[in-house]
């Protein structure tokens, strides 16, 4: 039972690490949008 504990706890924390890593590479991708948007809007 101790065991399966560990492991269930360590599967959230690593669950929550994720999230915020694929929450991090949203705004990496989205900043990269913003900035391609505003190059194309300056070459107008």
């Amino acid at each position: 039972m101790r065991k399966i504990l560990t492991l269930a706890a360590l599967g959230c924390a690593f669950a929550i690490s994720a999230c915020n890593t694929i929450e991090g590479v949203g705004r990496d991708v989205s900043s990269a949008g913003d900035t391609v948007a505003n190059t194309a809007d300056d070459a107008k």
